[in-house]
């Protein structure tokens, strides 16, 4: 999988997982102050600078009238230039519920471009799960929630937490995921069909697929 690395405006604490030579670096309007300060030069700076409050050089320059937030703009970068795994770091946990929010609409944007996408932010972790299975080791703690997105999400398995599930049902009208909790033994998630967002803490770092 190519990966893309996109910085958002929120905060975060640290990076997840080292960025290589491969990896496409993209600083979306005040995401720009997070590479600064990691001492990264991003492949593209685009956005319309609302946030940031300054135009930094060799940036592509958006109004701010538009459809797109600045993180899907460059979540639309990343898929033309051949991307499948996205990590958005400071695109939740910020002063913005409505951005935050917005950033979930992306993850299942991304799944219906059969593309992985995770949102880090400073407290928590998310991604969305459609047709995958995600995984957590045995020292994974605290919460782990899910909520579906859409339409029912079915073919729900849900292994190693305090509320075990199979082959369930969710559904976008009622939020029968929230709140499970991690038990000391590897944990592992399924969606068949449908929009699954799991959020858990930043703690236990990025899941692994299956």
């Amino acid at each position: 999988m190519k990966t893309c690395v996109i910085f958002c405006a929120a905060e975060f604490d640290t990076l997840l997982a080292p960025i290589d030579e491969h990896t496409l670096v993209i600083a979306a309007d005040g995401g720009y102050r997070h590479t600064q300060k990691l001492g990264i030069q991003p492949d593209m700076i685009l956005g319309d600078f609302d946030s940031l409050g300054y135009v930094p050089d060799d940036s592509r320059v958006f109004p701010v009238e538009k459809d797109d937030t600045d993180a899907m703009l460059a979540v639309r970068q990343g898929l033309a230039h051949g991307c499948d795994e996205f990590m958005l770091y400071g695109a939740m946990d910020g002063p913005r519920l409505d951005h935050t929010i917005a950033n979930f609409q992306t993850l299942a944007f991304l799944a219906s471009h059969a593309s992985r996408g995770t949102l880090i932010g400073k407290n928590y972790i998310a991604t969305v799960i459609s047709g995958h299975t995600i995984c957590f080791p045995e020292t994974a703690q605290g919460i782990l929630s899910l909520f579906c997105l859409g339409a029912d999400a079915t073919g729900v398995t849900i292994k190693g937490l305090q509320y075990p599930l199979t082959d369930g049902t969710l559904s976008a009208a009622f939020p029968l995921g929230v709140s499970n909790h991690f038990t000391g033994k590897q944990a592992h998630i399924t969606v068949k069909s449908g929009l699954v967002l799991a959020l858990w803490d930043r703690a236990n770092g990025l899941c692994s697929w299956e």
